[in-house]
């Protein structure tokens, strides 16, 4: 009787102690971990202060007129200078255009798949390959929202903008959130913007949207991964990514237009992902210096996460 209890004690020590043993190393491996990151946050926070010096100093450098956000996505820390001010949106209007056109097709009310065929009419001057294609090419509609945020294409952003409508895409845009977003025209009708007649964005309210859809609070996740993974094809890289290194994942646009030079994206680094966003009226200096103004902003935020 004796022997059998203690085969049994044995076999449940054999049973248990490899068990418990896991157990074990789990929990110092949990507590290591969040050890690890305490640290690393308390170091962070520690930086965060010349960090902020850095951005406010390159700011007063720039002969022109910026705006800035950045915004660590983990602790939610901000860096904001004259986020509520109103620029020219250029391009960076496409961002929101997508926006809609997905979260519509998200509702049922286009379909992505749907055949558009180029006119005439359509075409529109500056960034882009449609305007030199013939009238009649034809393309899905999932295609030109593509064409309008990785090539920046002006012709596809008319497209898309005349198959939703300036109002349906206005109303759209504050249903998002957006308080000083709007179109007043076509994106690159500069007849229209030489008579005043004026596109508005802010650097908060593009935080407010890439947030939102980094987050896949987005209309819902499936519309929100389609629109960070066309930011994620964005092809001019002149500006935020300039000077990152070139293996890690950006997702932006850059807007340019007469004396306004943007970019606004989603950085993501192996130590943490933040949101940048840099609007600028460059009408006191140059363009280049704008987009070095840039790129300077978006590489002293990486270092800031890879000291």
């Amino acid at each position: 009787m004796k022997i059998g209890k203690n085969i049994i004690i044995i076999i449940s020590l054999a049973v248990f102690l490899p068990i418990s043993s896991i157990f074990l190393y789990q929990g110092i491996k949990d507590y290591n971990r969040a050890r690890y990151l305490r640290v690393l946050m308390e170091k962070r926070k520690a930086a965060w202060g010349t960090f902020r010096a850095q951005l406010i100093g390159e700011i007063n450098k720039f002969k022109g007129d910026p705006a800035v956000i950045i915004k660590d996505l983990d602790s939610g820390w901000e860096f904001v200078h004259q986020k509520d001010k109103l620029y020219p949106s250029a391009s960076l209007a496409k961002i929101p255009i997508m926006a809609a056109a997905f979260a519509a097709a998200g509702q049922g009310k286009i379909n992505l798949d749907s055949e558009i065929t180029l006119k005439s009419s359509d075409k529109l001057t500056g960034s882009g390959v449609l305007k030199s294609l013939p009238a009649g090419t034809i393309f899905n509609f999932e295609r030109l929202i593509g064409l309008m945020i990785y090539d920046s294409d002006n012709t596809a952003t008319n497209i898309v903008t005349r198959v939703m409508g300036i109002d349906y895409l206005n109303t759209a845009f504050k249903d998002f959130g957006l308080k000083h977003t709007e179109l007043l025209r076509r994106v690159a009708d500069y007849k229209l913007r030489n008579q005043g007649i004026e596109n508005y964005t802010t650097a908060d309210d593009m935080a407010f949207l890439l947030e939102k859809i980094y987050r896949r609070r987005f209309f819902n996740k499936q519309v929100s991964d389609k629109c960070i993974g066309v930011l994620k094809l964005t092809r001019m890289n002149d500006r935020i990514p300039k000077y990152l290194p070139s293996d890690i994942t950006i997702a932006h646009k850059t807007g340019l237009e007469r004396n306004v030079c943007h970019d606004v994206g989603i950085v993501f680094t192996s130590r943490g992902n933040f949101i940048i966003c840099v609007l600028t009226n460059y009408k006191n200096t140059n363009l280049k210096a704008a987009k070095e103004f840039i790129a300077k902003v978006a590489l002293l935020t990486y270092n800031f996460y890879e000291q």
